[in-house]
């Protein structure tokens, strides 16, 4: 795996500061998050203290540059990562929620980087936070399909560039949550198996990574509104809207993803070792954790990324997976669940074998 970030960090108290916000509702908000720094690409103040005005289409432009050079940076970890090259890429998925561009970043990047003008590619654009664990899904797919064959899920999300600098609290949640970050993971389908590498290898060998042995969804179409990127006519662009409710219905519905995902394979919930969960605010993580019956431990790695890059949306279990394996705790056999959430609102899960 591989992750990168936009190049400016701002603790919370940098963004009050910067911003002039003294709304004591909107500090508590910022102030009690859980998040001790993002990294953004956000316009300064001018002499008036007030940001500098912005049109739908700079906010496309800074999507387009901050997407694609965090994409390169990640996929280049990445490659890195697994003792691959460029040139070994065969399928290259791109996921963005942040902003529209056609072509999609994939194209984008091939171009930029020069890979092979014949790689498979796929572009996700617009499923949200959930969208890292269906671009696994759909990939995975493409590695069975393609044994041997090495394939990316390339997260990129420009959060900078979904801004609305405004006084109401509906964008202070969101001004308070999100940052900059990209985040890639590579798999090779087995040659001979019925399963996949997230690679630290190459296919046939010892790979340190997980294979992949399930997926499991949960859409609840009741609360289909609760989590949307939609258009502001008073600030004329595009905006986030947070429901208060989603904690409590994430909450609700992850018992019953997480047991769907376990059916049938004969494990149970204190059988999993290693819990990557979407780092989707502290009201969500700490609803999951209850309804689970999980520990503080147990989601370090989703804390500790919400802690030092706020919610970077598609590719943040990705992040705390590469914190798991930088710790080396795991040991062949250990299973391990990753679990998104969003618009939809949707649950992801995934069951992951060492």
């Amino acid at each position: 795996m591989g992750t990168a970030s936009s190049s400016t960090p701002f603790s919370q108290q940098d963004l009050l500061d910067t911003f002039a916000i003294s709304d004591p509702k909107i500090r508590s908000v910022f102030l009690n998050s859980a998040i001790r720094r993002r990294f953004l690409d956000l316009p300064l103040p001018g002499d008036d203290g007030l940001p500098s005005p912005e049109t739908q289409a700079d906010l496309l432009d800074r999507h387009k540059r901050l997407a694609v050079d965090m994409g390169r940076r990640a996929l280049q970890a990445c490659l890195d990562d697994a003792g691959a090259s460029l040139s070994d890429i065969r399928h290259l998925c791109c996921v963005t929620s942040t902003g529209f561009l056609t072509p999609g970043l994939s194209a984008l990047l091939i171009r930029e980087l020069g890979i092979d003008r014949h790689c498979s590619r796929s572009d996700i654009v617009g499923m949200g936070c959930n969208a890292g664990l269906n671009a696994l899904n759909v990939v995975s797919s493409w590695s069975v399909a393609n044994p041997g064959e090495l394939a990316v899920v390339l997260c990129t999300e420009a959060c900078s560039a979904a801004y609305v600098m405004d006084s109401t609290m509906r964008t202070a949640v969101v001004n308070s949550l999100f940052g900059d970050g990209a985040a890639a993971l590579a798999l090779v389908g087995r040659p001979a198996g019925d399963f996949l590498d997230a690679t630290g290898g190459d296919s046939s060998g010892a790979a340190d990574g997980p294979r992949i042995l399930k997926f499991a969804s949960c859409i609840i179409p009741e609360a289909i509104d609760a989590m949307r990127y939609d258009w502001d006519s008073v600030q004329n662009r595009f905006s986030f809207f947070l429901d208060p409710q989603i904690p409590y219905v994430v909450g609700a519905h992850a018992e019953i993803v997480t047991d769907r995902l376990l059916a049938n394979t004969g494990l149970r919930r204190s059988d999993i070792g290693h819990w990557l969960v979407h780092a989707g605010g502290k009201k969500v993580v700490d609803a999951v954790t209850v309804n689970l019956g999980l520990n503080r431990h147990e989601v370090r790695h989703t804390t500790s990324v919400l802690r030092d890059y706020g919610n970077v949306s598609s590719g943040s279990f990705i992040f705390s997976y590469e914190r798991l394996q930088q710790e080396r705790v795991t040991a062949p056999g250990d299973y391990g669940v990753l679990m998104t959430m969003g618009p939809g609102s949707t649950i992801e899960t995934a069951l992951i074998q060492w």
